[in-house]
């Protein structure tokens, strides 16, 4: 803890020591200060400033440093930088990065833009980046990197040392060499520890492993999964005739994981995952008018649910004061449930197979738990209000919402998923209207009911 606090330090430190410096015009000290930087922190200062400061400080950046630095960049950061670059300078910067970096940052560039920056790339890099843009980038095919080592099966392990020697260097975080035949088919993989362990006279075939291959359509959220599930530094990636196509790393699938979250945390807020802190404040703004324009539509939804008790409310202060309570505890139980099930499907672990047994489970806690918070409002408000009427309908009305909650936070995102709907998008927004409706509803109903 103490070691990440100093982290925040340094670098709020940093952040203050540039924008002084610019507004001083000291931009040789800015360049000095960035020179002790890795990119990474490079990157933090870039995505931690306005947009007119980034500016100054991108200007201030080696050419020599800017490829490494835009790897490390926020996506909608590095979109705004890239957007004022030409061709010829954002082909050198990315000349040398790895192919699905190359391929990252081409994805980001308007389409003139685009064909401008490959016609200036090295045949070479275009090459390599060539088969990794022939696949969506949120693919494995996308994700891979084509830098990979391969050896024959029928070789001794002596005659791979050699030619790794003979190489003089190996593609980062390489941790195994793939075994193929002549036409690139993959038959296994020979981990680099074997190579330097077993006895050199020992044939590749006689000691290479299972190689658990990727197709490269798999979607990115399945590979983080496999990742995950199976501690893997690395997986190759094959196409339909199991040809080696490349190689995806962890690095990679970190950065998935990483964009995944943000983009949930971001759509459960109603915001756009491109958004960044440090937007222009009218792009910002019109970004968030829809959703709070959705937002406004519930909200009178809800307040047409209790114009249709108004009398109730002007005879019965009371119901007025607790109305806001049955469809507040609604909601808490709806999300609770909304999230879990999200949750779930983002990580693969909900099918048709066993959907049906968990929203009969998400039924049962709603049951459970509408019992026990029904009791326990019905009761403080029973006592509070001196009234046994009213304790007995607002925990009607509580049982009622809680269990409709539970069942709308567990059906909803399945609903949303077979009509091809991101429920982490729009299931807050739809259950907070359920939830608001039902509660009001209900708890209103009632008491026009039983009391007038």
């Amino acid at each position: 803890m103490s070691q990440t606090l100093e982290q925040e330090h340094n670098q709020n430190t940093t952040l203050k020591q540039i924008r002084h410096a610019i507004d001083e015009g000291l931009f040789l000290h800015v360049r000095q200060i960035l020179s002790e930087l890795s990119p990474a922190d490079i990157a933090d200062v870039l995505e931690s400033v306005p947009p007119k400061v980034r500016d100054a400080v991108w200007q201030l950046i080696p050419e020599s440093r800017q490829g490494d630095i835009l790897n490390e960049l926020a996506e909608e950061v590095r979109a705004d930088i890239l957007s004022e670059m030409q061709a010829a300078e954002v082909a050198a910067a990315i000349e040398g990065q790895d192919t699905d970096d190359i391929a990252d940052i081409l994805g980001e560039l308007p389409e003139q833009l685009y064909h401008q920056v490959l016609a200036a790339m090295s045949e070479q890099d275009r090459q390599r980046v060539a088969s990794v843009l022939d696949y969506p980038e949120d693919t494995a095919g996308g994700l891979m990197n084509t830098d990979t080592v391969t050896v024959r099966a029928n070789v001794e392990l002596e005659v791979v040392l050699r030619y790794l020697r003979m190489r003089g260097e190996l593609p980062e975080k390489t941790d195994v060499l793939y075994v193929v035949d002549r036409n690139d088919h993959l038959l296994g993989a020979l981990p680099l520890a074997f190579v330097v362990t077993k006895d050199p006279s020992t044939l590749v075939a006689d000691c290479m492993v299972e190689a658990h291959a990727i197709p490269a359509d798999m979607p990115a959220s399945e590979v983080a999964h496999a990742f995950e599930k199976y501690d893997w530094l690395s997986a190759p990636v094959v196409n339909e005739q199991n040809q080696l196509l490349g190689r995806v790393t962890v690095d990679d699938v970190v950065d998935v994981i990483i964009e995944d979250a943000d983009q949930s945390l971001m759509n459960m807020a109603g915001l756009d995952e491109d958004e960044h802190t440090f937007a222009p404040a009218t792009e910002t703004a019109k970004k968030r008018a829809v959703w709070l324009g959705i937002n406004l539509v519930t909200a009178f939804m809800a307040a047409m649910v209790s114009n249709l008790f108004e009398d109730t409310l002007d005879k019965l202060a009371a119901v007025a004061v607790l109305m806001t309570i049955v469809p507040s505890m609604g909601g808490i139980a709806g999300s609770q449930t909304l999230t879990i099930v999200i949750r779930g499907m983002a990580l693969g672990q909900i099918s048709d197979a066993n959907s049906r047994w968990l929203v009969i489970k998400e039924l049962i806690v709603g049951l459970l738990n509408g019992l026990l918070w029904a009791a326990v409002t019905g009761i403080i408000v029973a006592f509070w209000k001196e009234s046994l009427e009213l304790g007995a309908i607002i925990a009607a009305a509580m049982f009622i919402n809680l269990i409709v909650a539970a069942i709308v936070g567990a059906l909803l995102p399945l609903a949303m998923k077979k009509f091809g709907i991101d429920p982490a998008v729009a299931g807050g927004v739809v259950l907070t209207t359920v939830t608001d409706v039902v509660g009001l509803f209900s708890f209103l109903a009632l008491a026009t009911w039983l009391l007038l």
